[in-house]
C-alpha cells in the first residue's frame, strides 16, 4: 500500500524521523501543517511531480475542510492522520487494516480500535483461564485476572435502601466482588438481613467481613460466598459451618501476623474441611513493616502456588495522604508478582474514592502485561489521568510579546448573575453534571463548551469579561467531575 503523508515545513523533520520507511512525505509550502487546504494539497502534489500511484493519502489530524474533490482529483483517497506527528508510526502499522476516517483523527480512531482489542482480549482470557475455584462465575487464581473487593464499611447496619445504593454504585465502579463489612456493634439478625438482601440486588459474589462466629454463621446460612476471615480465634467455631456449606473462607494469621501462623492456620482449614481456601498474609501500611508483608507474601506464594492470595491494597491507601492511582497501580503490580487473586479496597475516606475502578484497571493492564511479556506500557489500556504518555512539541516565546496584567475594574453583567456548581455521579463515580443558574433559565451540561454555548445562545451573558470568567470557571467545573473532586465558584481547582 502506497501512502503519502502531507505536512507543512515546521513539522517536517519529526514526520519524517516518525515515518521512516513506511511512507512518503509531501511538505506543502505553508509552515503550520494543520492549515493545508484543499487546493494547496493539490498544488503541492501535481507540483511534486510523483510518478508513484499512492493509494492513500494521510493529512494532519487538525486539518479541517472538505477534501472530497481534491480526492478525485488526485485519484486516491484522502483520510484524517493523527493529530500529533510522533504518532504516525503507529498509526501507519493500522494502514491497509481499518479504514481511517475524513472527520476523525487516526489517533482517536485507534485509541478506540486498540482499547477494544485490548478488552477483547481480557475477555478471552477469562474465559479460557483455569482457575483453582470460582464464586458463583467468578474465577479466582490459577491464569485468571486477578479480581477487586470494594468493601462497604458498616453494611450489616445500613438501612435497605443505603446499602442498595453503595452495592450498585461499587458494582459500576468494577467491583467484582461486595465486601458487607461488620462493626463490632453488629447483631446477628442485623448479618442475616444485609446477606440476604445483597443477594438479592445482585449475582455478584458477596462476602461477610467479621471474625465474629454467630456473624458468621448467620451470613453463611443467608446465603453468603465468602467468609472474610478465619484464624485460631475462630476456627473451630465457625470453620465447621464453613465446610458444610462449601463456601469460600479468606484464612489470615494470628495477631502476630507470621508466616508460621498463617501455614498453621491454612492447614487447620483443611482438616476442618474448608476446600475453598484463600490465603491473606496480610499487607502492611507504610512505615509499619510493608517490605517486611511483601516478602511474607512472596514467601507464602512460593510454598503454597495453589492457593489463591488476598491482597488488601486499601491497607496501603487509606493510610496514604498521596493521590491513590499511582500508588494502586504499583500495589497491584506487586500483587501480580506474590500471587494475588483478590485485590480488597474499601473507598472509606474521600481521598480513596475511585480505588475499586483504578484497581479494576490496574489488573487488566497487569493481566495484558503478562499474556504479551512485557511491561505495563503501550497496552490500549492506561492510568494516565495527569501526565501525559507524549508531550507536545514547545514552541518559544514571541518576540514583542505584552506582559499581562489583572484587570483593574468589575463590573456586574447587566445580563444577571450566574452560579455555578456541580452535580457528581455518585453511582459510577466519574463524571456528573455543571450547573449554571441564573434569574431567568438553569442550564444543565455535562462539559464546559455545551454549557457555555447554551448560555450565550440564551441571551444570559452580555459582557465579555464576564463571557471570560464564566468559561473559567466552567472549565474548573469540568475537570473537578473528570477528577472526582469536589467544586466551589471562585475557589482554586
Amino acid at each position: 500500500m502506497n501512502i503519502l503523508i502531507a505536512t507543512g515545513r515546521l513539522a517536517e523533520n519529526t514526520v519524517r524521523k516518525a515515518i521512516g520507511e513506511k511512507a512518503d512525505i509531501l511538505v506543502a509550502d505553508i509552515d503550520i501543517a494543520a492549515f493545508i487546504t484543499p487546493r494547496k494539497l493539490i498544488n503541492t502534489f501535481q507540483e511534486a511531480g510523483f510518478s508513484k500511484v499512492y493509494d492513500l493519502i494521510l493529512l494532519p489530524g487538525l486539518v479541517a475542510g472538505d477534501f472530497s474533490k481534491a480526492s478525485e482529483e488526485l485519484g486516491c483517497k484522502i483520510r484524517l492522520g493523527p493529530k500529533h506527528a510522533y504518532d504516525l508510526g503507529f498509526v501507519l502499522s493500522f494502514a491497509g487494516k481499518i479504514e481511517f476516517s475524513e472527520k476523525v483523527p487516526a489517533c482517536e480512531l485507534l485509541a478506540d480500535v486498540r482499547k477494544e482489542m485490548a478488552l477483547e482480549l481480557i475477555k478471552k482470557n477469562e474465559a479460557e483461564a483455569s482457575s483453582p475455584f470460582t464464586l458463583r462465575d467468578v474465577k479466582l487464581g490459577g491464569k485468571a485476572r486477578m479480581k477487586v473487593m470494594g468493601e462497604i464499611v458498616g453494611a450489616l447496619e445500613m438501612d435497605a435502601a443505603t446499602l442498595q445504593t453503595k452495592i450498585e454504585a461499587f458494582i459500576a465502579r468494577g467491583a467484582d466482588i461486595i465486601d458487607l463489612g461488620a462493626t463490632l456493634n453488629t447483631l446477628p439478625e442485623q448479618a442475616k438481613r444485609a446477606v440476604s438482601l445483597a443477594k438479592t440486588i445482585t449475582e455478584t459474589p458477596v462476602s461477610i467481613d467479621t471474625l465474629d462466629p454467630e456473624l458468621i454463621r448467620e451470613g453463611v446460612e443467608a446465603g453468603v460466598d465468602l467468609v472474610l476471615s478465619l484464624n485460631s480465634t475462630n476456627l473451630e467455631t465457625a470453620g465447621p459451618v464453613v465446610a458444610r456449606a462449601g463456601i469460600a473462607a479468606v484464612i489470615i494469621p494470628d495477631e502476630d501476623r507470621s508466616l508460621e501462623s498463617l501455614i498453621k492456620n491454612v492447614e487447620a482449614a483443611r482438616r476442618l474441611g474448608i476446600e475453598k481456601i484463600i490465603a491473606d498474609p496480610v499487607l502492611d501500611p507504610v512505615g509499619h513493616n510493608i517490605t517486611e508483608s511483601i516478602v511474607r507474601f512472596h514467601e507464602f506464594h512460593r510454598i503454597y502456588p495453589e492457593v489463591p492470595v488476598f491482597f488488601g491494597a486499601g491497607n496501603v491507601t487509606e493510610l496514604m495522604d498521596v493521590d491513590t492511582i499511582g500508588v494502586n497501580a504499583i500495589l497491584c503490580g506487586i500483587g501480580l508478582e506474590v500471587g494475588a487473586s483478590i485485590l480488597f479496597t474499601p473507598e472509606f475516606s474521600d481521598k480513596a474514592q475511585g480505588s475499586i475502578m483504578e484497581l479494576k484497571r490496574a489488573s487488566e493492564m497487569m493481566l495484558l502485561s503478562g499474556i504479551r511479556e512485557s511491561s505495563p506500557k503501550d497496552l490500549g489500556l492506561d492510568l494516565l489521568c495527569i501526565k501525559e504518555k507524549r508531550r507536545r512539541p514547545d514552541f518559544p516565546l514571541p518576540e514583542n510579546a505584552i506582559q499581562a496584567r489583572l484587570s483593574k475594574g468589575w463590573r456586574v453583567d447587566p445580563a444577571g448573575p450566574i452560579r455555578i456548581r456541580t452535580v457528581p455521579d455518585r453511582t459510577s463515580g466519574n463524571g456528573g453534571l455543571i450547573v449554571a443558574e441564573h434569574e431567568k433559565a438553569s442550564v444543565v451540561g455535562k462539559n464546559a463548551r455545551e454549557v457555555m454555548d447554551t448560555l450565550l445562545e440564551l441571551e444570559l451573558v452580555s459582557r465579555l469579561d464576564h463571557a471570560a470568567y464564566l468559561g473559567r470557571e466552567l472549565e474548573k467545573a469540568e475537570l473537578s467531575l473528570q477528577f472526582n473532586r469536589s467544586y466551589a465558584q471562585d475557589d482554586a481547582f
